[in-house]
């Protein structure tokens, strides 16, 4: 072969090793990029969908994680506590919740859509202080008709084990209800909608 003459086969062998160094390189330099891209924890806990595992979650005991800057609880209801709920109605401003903020498929009076397992937002609707779990019965400071629920010791507003408000307290609507929906038996997401993801 003459200076002149070109090898064809070898030239596309170059080529095409040229091509796919390049290709790998380039992916390898765009994965940083494509991971900046994805939502940071921060961004998550701004308003991203939060996976809760409540397998751990006893009968009677709150669980609290963090969605959109919130303190959302949720609550493994016994039959006792969920007893309680219909009794209260003639002493709650919002018994079936008419006015309160909480998805359309929330409609019971146990507000929630496995009645044991209470979704909510731990945020008091009078000046947004964060009301504290109260399940106990009677207690002293609550007083004897106290049944368990939540109590808001900032300005006083009691609501029921359903979120519900009492009469007559400062805070005028129920506790809020977030969307969310069941992954499993022992897993949910706060923040998506059942009927939007099936």
């Amino acid at each position: 072969m003459s200076g002149d003459e070109v090898d064809h086969g070898k030239r596309r062998f170059l080529v095409a090793a040229t091509t796919l160094v390049g290709g790998v390189g380039t992916a390898f330099a765009l994965v940083p990029f494509v991971s900046s891209m994805q939502p940071s924890a921060k961004a998550r806990a701004a308003g991203a969908p939060v996976r809760v595992d409540f397998s751990k979650l006893e009968p009677g005991q709150k669980l609290t994680v963090e969605w959109r800057g919130k303190p959302v609880w949720i609550v493994n209801r016994t039959e006792e506590m969920l007893g309680t709920l219909e009794t209260l109605d003639p002493v709650l401003a919002d018994p079936k919740s008419a006015i309160s903020e909480q998805p359309d498929y929330i409609t019971s009076e146990d507000r929630s859509i496995k009645p044991e397992l209470l979704v909510m937002v731990g945020i008091c609707t009078h000046l947004g202080c964060s009301p504290t779990f109260r399940p106990d019965i009677a207690p002293a400071d609550l007083g004897p008709d106290w049944l368990g629920g939540f109590f808001c010791p900032c300005h006083g507003s009691k609501f029921d084990l359903s979120g519900r408000v009492y009469a007559r307290m400062p805070a005028p609507k129920n506790l809020p209800i977030p969307p969310y929906r069941f992954l499993s038996e022992t897993e949910l997401v706060v923040g998506e909608d059942p009927k939007e993801t099936a």
